[in-house]
């Protein structure tokens, strides 16, 4: 089937907040799109028929903030492991809605297991790959039903990577005929579109209702990718899945993740969001889960833990005290989150700052809920601390960092103690 492009490409409305409105799509509980917050998610590495590994590495996740774990779903002998590991989760306490990555098979290992097709929370299925040639319409109707027989919502995944052929050629031919041609990348991006777009509306056709129906359109560019998603907001009110697909390694994944992401959500598009780095050698996979949360905090549009406004250091800065202050006090605010979500709700927006010198020590101390502004090279031995605006104490001595800690708990116990876990 085809899709007009000419048509339905006003710009979807926003909500009160600046988010586009889309339909609201329940994933295991969890809300995506109709304006509810950007929802954090990730994914495993792990071999998903490896039960006991990979109910930890999902458990890690969801405890560094996942809210929706992606699994995959490869073989017969990973189906089968799914409901052991959603069991396993479900004994440990992690409440997490599980998503199966499914490539190739799934119509075939969703059929022969069930209880796999049950225990997941949602299928991610991949257009491109789903099937191909005459099988390709009858094994992506099987998926479809599979999902509305147990009641599952999709996300429909078309990527760069593993564009639909047939489709890519029908695009570039029907381009040949133009009086002007596109260039080659305008083609592939609306091919990239049309996937998944025809995907969905032959979903909803095969009576999978639309308020169940998420999509993504992944590419590895970042200008690339600001421009698909820009095009599938305009032309529907699907719930957006954002994410730049192989992002990188270290700083490069991270910044490219950024970029892109954060002109987007700048824009109101975009429900739900991962960010697709790849770890660094003996790096936990959760990086990613912090990295998103950290994008979406900054941007003010969700806070999960406190954050902490930190000098850079230059010429006036010439010990190392401030960094490791800055940095001992983000590990302890985030060790202790989970912890203060369920006792201390609302520590999650606490502001604080660890600053070098008397330049904008104090200044920037008096911003945040709580700051300290440390002595910078020749300065007075002496550490004020401000709160709410306020100097309350100065700091002397070896014991600084210990007490500044101290004093972070007790504000937070003060301020945000008042509801206590039954």
């Amino acid at each position: 089937m085809g899709y007009d492009s000419t048509i339905d490409c006003t710009p979807r409305p926003f909500g009160p907040e600046g988010r586009r409105l889309t339909r609201t799509v329940v994933v295991g509980g969890v809300k995506i799109g109709g304006g509810a917050p950007v929802v954090v998610q990730s994914m495993t590495n792990t071999d998903t028929a490896d039960v006991a590994s990979t109910a930890r590495q999902v458990g890690e996740l969801w405890r560094a903030g996942s809210e929706m774990v992606r699994i995959t779903v490869n073989t017969p002998e990973a189906a089968a492991a799914v409901p052991r590991i959603a069991e396993r989760l479900a004994m440990q306490g992690v409440e997490v809605p599980l998503i199966g990555d499914f490539h190739y098979n799934g119509h075939q290992l969703l059929t022969a297991e069930p209880a796999c097709a049950e225990a997941l929370a949602k299928y991610r299925i991949n257009p491109g790959n789903v099937g191909f040639g005459k099988k390709k319409d009858s094994q992506f109707a099987t998926l479809i039903e599979l999902a509305a027989r147990h009641g599952k919502p999709v996300r429909i995944g078309a990527n760069w990577g593993s564009l639909d052929q047939a489709l890519a050629k029908q695009l570039m031919d029907e381009n040949a005929t133009r009086a002007v041609p596109w260039d080659a990348g305008r083609v592939l991006r609306e091919a990239l579109i049309r996937s998944a777009l025809d995907s969905a509306a032959r979903a909803v056709e095969l009576g999978l209702p639309a308020e169940r129906i998420i999509l993504s359109a992944k590419v590895s560019g970042v200008q690339e990718l600001v421009a698909v998603y820009r095009e599938l907001a305009n032309r529907g009110d699907y719930a957006l899945h954002l994410g730049l697909t192989e992002a990188g390694i270290g700083s490069k994944g991270i910044v490219a993740s950024s970029a892109a992401l954060a002109i987007l959500m700048q824009e109101g598009i975009g429900d739900t969001i991962r960010i697709s780095l790849t770890p660094e050698p003996g790096q936990s996979r959760s990086n990613e889960v912090i990295v998103a949360q950290e994008l979406l905090q900054t941007m003010g549009l969700r806070a999960f833990t406190p954050m902490v406004t930190a000098c850079p250091g230059c010429g006036r800065t010439t010990s190392t005290f401030f960094q490791e202050l800055a940095q001992r006090v983000q590990e302890h605010v985030r060790a202790r989150m989970p912890e203060w979500k369920i006792t201390h709700p609302g520590a999650e927006n606490l502001t604080l700052a660890v600053m070098g010198c008397v330049v904008n020590g104090p200044g920037e101390s008096r911003h945040a809920n709580i700051g300290i502004s440390l002595p910078g090279t020749g300065e007075a031995p002496s550490a004020p601390v401000f709160e709410d605006g306020q100097k309350t104490v100065t700091l002397r001595g070896e014991g600084i960092a210990g007490e500044f800690i101290e004093l972070i708990d007790a504000y937070v116990e003060r301020h945000f103690g008042g509801a206590r876990p039954a």
